[in-house]
């Protein structure tokens, strides 16, 4: 059985006039590390935010182990978000908090409400919080405020954040484009190593090819909402280069 399986996915927005995404279908093996690409507009994001549901489809289906999303309860979708990690683009952190505050906000799901507003969290969570951020290179960094962190600082919270959730998928939604191309391999390496030693599998949608040649294990191109190519990294020659991102666009190596 897959892990992931995305089902004649569709999503339509104002009123139907704009189509996000149509008729999206594909099935990811556990432990793989898929990138999506395509222009800004393509329906990357929202492919990624149809999948745990904080954008609601407008047909189709998502199954992830067999269990159908698509028709849980809002209280029985927050139950499996705690399995799904999410790293954005804009980093989303509460800039100021603490870099520790962030980190435990992924445990925010497993443990009681009162409790965790007052900032009281078990001590195997400060454990593992501190762990997950020694695994960034960042524990030297705990009780900074986020806002006072570079940009590629911010987003190594932000996937320590999602470690903490103890994922066994994690969402990645354009990670890297806010950094340098240098900051941008750092955070990239992050994420792999996840993919590789924990056997998460990766969903990352990415701006420049050249990076989802290096990292992504199969790619997946996006236009106007529609797959339009689905195969190895390498299979992307300067033809379905041009089929992707339009005849006048002309490849930039990131390196």
């Amino acid at each position: 059985m897959s892990h992931l399986v995305v089902d004649h996915l569709t999503k339509v927005y104002e009123r139907g006039k704009v189509r996000a995404l149509h008729d999206v279908s594909f099935s990811v093996e556990r432990g793989a590390f898929l990138v999506l690409i395509g222009l800004s507009g393509s329906g990357k994001s929202t492919l990624l935010r149809c999948i745990n549901r904080l954008v609601e489809p407008t047909s189709g289906r998502v199954f992830l182990n067999g269990l159908e999303l698509t028709k849980l309860s809002p209280r029985a979708m927050r139950k499996v978000r705690r399995r799904i990690g999410m790293v954005f683009q804009q980093f989303n952190l509460v800039k100021r908090a603490t870099v520790l505050q962030n980190v435990l906000a992924g445990r925010l799901g497993y443990n009681p409400t009162l409790p965790t507003l007052l900032g009281r969290f078990p001590k195997k969570d400060l454990q593992r919080a501190q762990e997950c951020l020694e695994r960034v290179g960042l524990l030297d960094k705990m009780y900074v405020r986020a806002d006072q962190l570079s940009g590629g600082q911010q987003q190594r919270v932000g996937i320590a954040r999602a470690l903490m959730q103890e994922p066994e998928l994690l969402l990645a939604d354009e990670p890297v484009s806010a950094l340098d191309p240098a900051t941008s391999h750092s955070v990239m390496q992050y994420i792999e190593q996840i993919n590789k030693e924990d056997g998460v599998t990766v969903i990352a949608s990415l701006h420049f090819l050249s990076l989802a040649r290096r990292y992504g294990q199969r790619i997946i191109a996006l236009r106007a909402g529609e797959i339009v190519f689905d195969g190895l990294p390498e299979a992307i020659d300067d033809q379905k280069f041009k089929e992707i991102y339009g005849e006048e666009a002309e490849e930039v190596e990131v390196r």
